[in-house]
């Protein structure tokens, strides 16, 4: 993912001037900011159960917002076994790890990228997320101060993740309370993600001891996706891969208005070409997989592949566009 150190032209679009544009524009913002550092409940974005639910927002998976089907299931979905990077000739397990990034305004989001694991796939996941590990983008990164994780696994009913209780039972210095919910978060959408399943996360420490000042009394849930996730994220290309050919094809997962955004090739500020994408869906409370093909014609060396979701506002309300970008190479 890199973002370039000027803003560019914001692409023409036609003016939508349905009613359904602002209230998607608006609906956008508040579940956006409802990951926000304020005091609201804990539970509300660690996905705990708790006994006085807050009034909904848009995105907060209460399952209040159009999309019929239950938090549960939306979520599994944007999960497939299909998004999955396939190489036959490639050693271990690719699992997908979840790690923080920069979101439009600069908020601290959740992206995802697949790496490859030798051992257990839930357990050498977490240990990725818990600072085991490096993301292949260099712009993502982890909110785990490099925790210790003794094993991961699916039993009764939930995900028992093992972590020794002598470290972190408090939030470290420099870490936010909002930061310390998305920590947990980066491991809920991991472990979820690998096991194909959206079942409860429970952290088990010795006499109950928190983590990071949040309570492990009771499992963890996935937070609502709008609410936690970017809303784009570029599957393949993966970051620092070499491509050849005539095209370019583009695969990820988005959530954007009317399912469409823009997709083009870089190099620095220049567009070397540009297009878009089409998703299976919008709105609901999960990202939609999708596809683009951008031609490689006279295109050679490093280059940058951006994506984004549609600003039906051109830029005038609100943070912007969610960007996901990989760096890769052209032969």
């Amino acid at each position: 993912m890199t973002f370039p150190t000027t803003s560019r032209p914001v692409r023409a679009r036609a003016v939508r001037r349905w009613a359904g544009a602002a209230a998607v524009v608006v609906a956008s913002s508040l579940a956006l900011a409802g990951c926000s550092d304020d005091p609201t409940p804990v539970s509300d974005d660690t996905g705990t159960a708790t006994e006085d639910p807050q009034p909904s927002e848009p995105g907060s998976g209460s399952g209040q917002e159009s999309d019929p089907a239950s938090p549960t299931e939306s979520a599994a979905a944007s999960e497939s076994a299909s998004e999955t990077p396939s190489d036959p000739a490639a050693s271990g397990t690719a699992v997908p790890v979840y790690f923080a990034g920069d979101g439009p305004g600069g908020r601290t989001v959740l992206f995802r990228e697949f790496q490859r694991v030798e051992g257990d796939p839930l357990t050498d996941a977490a240990r990725l997320v818990a600072g085991g590990g490096q993301p292949v983008d260099p712009d993502y990164r982890t909110l785990w101060p490099g925790v210790e994780i003794t094993s991961v696994q699916a039993t009764d009913g939930v995900l028992l993740v093992e972590i020794p209780s002598d470290g972190f039972t408090e939030r470290p210095d420099g870490m936010s309370r909002r930061d310390a919910r998305l920590a947990v978060q980066q491991l809920v959408y991991t472990l979820q993600g690998v096991q194909q399943e959206r079942v409860p996360v429970q952290v088990q420490r010795e006499g109950g001891a928190p983590l990071f000042g949040l309570p492990t009394g009771t499992p963890f849930e996935a937070a609502g996706a709008l609410r936690t996730l970017n809303l784009v994220n570029i599957t393949s290309p993966a970051e620092g891969d070499t491509v050849s050919g005539d095209t370019l094809e583009i695969t990820g997962v988005a959530n954007s208005f009317e399912a469409a955004g823009p997709c083009g090739i870089f190099r620095g500020e220049e567009e070397l070409v540009g297009g878009g994408y089409q998703s299976e869906a919008w709105m609901g409370n999960r990202l939609f997989p999708f596809e683009a093909s951008l031609p490689l014609d006279g295109i050679t060396g490093e280059v940058v592949v951006r994506c984004e979701t549609d600003d039906p506002t051109g830029g005038t309300e609100g943070p912007g566009p969610a960007v996901d970008t990989k760096t890769i190479t052209v032969q």
